[in-house]
């Protein structure tokens, strides 16, 4: 089941209510989370020599890569005018419960990266660009 990361992005920081405040809190999280989990990540692989905590500091730093797209849609997303543009027309409350779960992506190493690579090469091919 792949994953569109940019509405991902749209719908987690919409919400149920658009709020100005819920934007800033996930920006805030997307940012904060490639850059602790990533960090922690390194700092662990290149400073334990257990094989679980290497193992763990490489899941760590996969995971929160996943967290670069997301902060680089959540960025563009806070342009005035762009969420509502993004989400004109969609059911968010079905799109919220929807995305709730595919949320669970994140926590597989790079796979939010992988699908923003689909999507972009996909969009070249076709020849469209964003809104």
């Amino acid at each position: 089941m792949a994953v569109n990361v940019r509405r991902l992005a749209a719908v987690d920081m919409y919400g149920s209510r658009g709020t100005t405040r819920r934007r800033r809190i996930i920006l805030a999280e997307f940012l904060v989370g490639v850059v602790v989990m990533v960090t922690w990540g390194v700092w662990l692989l290149s400073s334990s020599s257990g094989l679980g905590s290497r193992a763990f500091g490489l899941w760590l730093t996969g995971a929160g890569l996943n967290y670069a797209p997301l902060s680089m849609y959540a960025l563009m997303l806070m342009r005035p005018g762009a969420l509502d543009a993004e989400l004109a027309g969609v059911d968010t409350n079905r799109e919220l419960r929807r995305y709730t779960v595919l949320q669970l992506w994140v926590f597989v190493p790079l796979s939010l990266v992988v699908f923003t690579v689909r999507d972009t090469l996909a969009r070249r091919r076709a020849g469209t660009t964003f809104p």
